[in-house]
């Protein structure tokens, strides 16, 4: 009999169709009229409001989207990044999700490694358990430089933090194996992550990491992951980092690349698309052709961050069902 598919199988359209996620929070915190709300409120800007997010997380599932993704942002750093990013805990929120949903994939994009006890880290395969197998875990170095002078409390680099993460807690579960090649291409000289773009693992029974920018570190990346899961791209940028991708996976399974989005959805369904901090202001016309040009340049997976713009939550989330969904459907 075939194997059944893997949380990350799920994420991947048998016919090249990019399928369609979420990345929380679920919230539109970044726009005009709620900013001033916010401002009127003395709340930091970038901390979202969760009364309603495990009846949207329903809704969602229910709906379709592939998968709920949650980010891991240890630490508020306005000087650089501005909003507060992620602030809430991630496995606890996770936890949540699993209890509240019933079909889509749930994932982080990503856990900062450096930053945490990796055989802990490995008790998220109870994520996995709780949810039915719809776990995907995304470990990553770190983008934010407040938190590289932390990083020596705990691992030392994101490599040297891999074997421990599904040894121990997630192979007694039953839902690890043994990371493939512990070997470290990065030098264990570096104590710790540089100012370059986070690598990224993915699921508890094998990582899949993005390329890092040096030659060797793309290679040890593409020979352990299982997947890229890369920072949002103009079309011509994405093109050759999927091109890269493949070329370095060549002769092994296939692994997927994934990426998100920040997503402003105006009313006006024909509103042509405008750039936007990593994402896009389109209407759904746009937005569906840019979907078909990214499947075709190979990206499996994208999920949408709803934050930007002031149109509520819920109705974003109906008309992307009604509108965007059925042309992009998950597995």
């Amino acid at each position: 009999m075939p194997a059944s598919p893997t949380a990350l199988d799920r994420l991947v359209s048998p016919d090249g169709r990019p399928t369609l996620g979420l990345e929380l929070p679920l919230d539109n915190d970044w726009g005009a009229t709620r900013l001033r709300t916010d401002q009127a409120a003395g709340r930091p800007f970038g901390v979202p409001d969760l009364t309603e997010h495990a009846r949207l997380a329903r809704l969602a599932d229910s709906l379709g989207f592939a998968a709920l993704w949650v980010r891991d942002v240890p630490l508020h750093d306005p000087g650089h990044f501005g909003d507060a990013g992620s602030v809430f805990e991630t496995f606890t929120h996770l936890g949540h999700l699993a209890a509240v949903t019933e079909r889509a994939v749930l994932g982080t994009a990503a856990v900062v490694l450096p930053l945490r006890q990796p055989l802990l880290v490995a008790k998220a395969a109870t994520v996995d358990v709780l949810s039915g197998g719809r776990f995907v875990l995304g470990l990553a170095s770190g983008d934010r430089p407040v938190e590289y002078p932390l990083s020596s409390e705990r691992t030392s680099t994101l490599v040297d933090g891999l074997s421990a993460t599904t040894s121990g807690p997630a192979r007694r579960l039953g839902h690890a194996r043994a990371w493939r090649g512990t070997r470290a291409a990065l030098p264990r000289s570096r104590r710790r992550p540089t100012a370059r773009r986070p690598a990224r693992a993915h699921r508890p029974d094998g990582p899949a990491c993005h390329r890092r920018k040096r030659p060797a570190d793309a290679e040890w990346v593409a020979e352990n992951a299982e997947a890229s899961l890369d920072h949002p791209r103009p079309l011509g940028a994405l093109g050759l980092r999927t091109r890269e991708w493949r070329a370095l996976t060549i002769g092994s399974a296939p692994k997927p690349y994934l990426t998100p989005m920040q997503r402003d959805l105006p009313a006006n369904p024909d509103t042509p698309a405008a750039a936007i901090s990593l994402g896009l202001r389109t209407g759904r016309h746009a937005l569906r052709d840019r979907l078909r040009r990214m499947g075709v340049l190979g990206v499996a997976h994208v999920s949408f961050t709803l934050r930007p713009g002031n149109r509520p939550v819920e109705d974003l989330l109906h008309e992307l069902a009604e509108t965007v969904l059925p042309e992009f459907p998950s597995r």
